[in-house]
């Protein structure tokens, strides 16, 4: 019996490994719901970036203003999430989240959850809008 009991242990473990939680949230904003990191700040898409791309085009200056939402080094893409190359600000290069073949960022003047002052900045940034 406590062979079966470990083995279903085991079993539901890797279960729930299997369906790990999406590395973002949503959340309702001013804009509707919208895609967030899991402290609640909203993430956007840049125009420059085209779908499906392997690297981010928000480089130099940029990503400075537009942080990428950065993925574990040992996060793996899943369903619609995937993993694009970007240089960070201090030269690094890392893995950032993309959703449906798009690059997400975040805000600098997003000071709190729910902000979303970066939507249509330039004319080129949007929050990622979530499916209802």
């Amino acid at each position: 019996m406590k062979r079966f009991a470990i083995g279903l242990a085991v079993i539901l473990l890797a279960t729930a490994a299997a369906y790990a939680d999406d590395p973002a949230k949503t959340m309702d904003t001013s804009l509707g719901k919208v895609w967030t990191d899991q402290n609640g700040m909203t993430l956007y898409t840049f125009d420059k970036d085209s779908k499906g791309a392997t690297a981010s085009a928000c480089t130099g200056k940029c990503i400075a203003a537009w942080p990428p939402f950065v993925a574990a080094a040992d996060a793996k893409p899943e369903g619609d999430w995937t993993l694009v190359d970007v240089t960070d600000k201090d030269g690094t290069a890392k893995k950032m989240w993309a959703y449906d073949g798009l690059p997400l960022y975040m805000f600098v003047k997003d000071k709190k959850p729910g902000d979303v002052n970066g939507d249509m900045v330039g004319g080129v940034w949007h929050a990622a809008k979530a499916s209802e």
